[in-house]
C-alpha cells in the first residue's frame, strides 16, 4: 500500500502500511509483521463518485423539420476548385461527377451524394476553399 522511512531516536525504520481498515492498520516495521489500533479511525480516500441528475422525459415533442429539398455539398479538405462540371439547374444522379478539388497537390472529384437538380454553385475554378465550405447545393 505504501511505504515510510521514519527516523526515531536516530534509528531508522522501513514501515510499509499493507492494509487500513477502519481504526485497525496492519503494517510492517523492518520486514515484521504488526496490527496497530488507532484511537480515530482510519479516513480512506477514494475516488469521488460522479453523481448525475436521472434523464427526465420531455413530452410533446415536436419532430425535428429538415429541409430534404435542398442538400449542401461541403469541402472534405481544404484546397483549390480546379474545374466545376455542372451548371446552376443540370439533373445530377448519384455518382455523378459535380467538380475537382486540388487538396496537397492531388486531384480529388468531387461526386454527388444523391439525385437531383443543381440549385446554386458557390464556387468556380480557381477558388480557394476551406475544409466544410459549402461547394454547391443540389434540390
Amino acid at each position: 500500500m505504501k511505504n515510510y522511512k521514519l527516523k526515531i531516536n536516530g534509528n531508522t525504520y522501513h514501515v510499509k502500511v499493507t492494509d487500513a481498515e477502519r481504526n485497525v492498520v496492519q503494517l510492517e516495521v523492518n520486514g515484521t509483521a504488526y496490527e496497530v489500533e488507532l484511537e480515530n479511525e482510519v479516513k480512506q480516500s477514494k475516488t469521488p463518485k460522479l453523481v448525475r441528475a436521472e434523464p427526465r422525459q420531455v413530452q410533446n415533442v415536436e419532430p425535428l423539420q429538415t429541409s430534404k429539398s435542398t442538400r449542401k455539398i461541403i469541402a472534405p479538405l481544404p484546397g483549390s476548385v480546379l474545374e466545376v462540371n455542372v451548371q446552376v439547374g443540370d439533373a445530377v444522379k448519384t455518382g455523378d461527377s459535380l467538380l475537382v478539388l486540388e487538396a496537397m497537390k492531388m486531384e480529388n472529384t468531387i461526386l454527388a451524394e444523391s439525385s437531383g437538380t443543381v440549385k446554386s454553385i458557390n464556387v468556380k475554378a480557381g477558388t480557394s476553399v476551406l475544409q466544410g465550405d459549402t461547394l454547391l447545393e443540389i434540390g
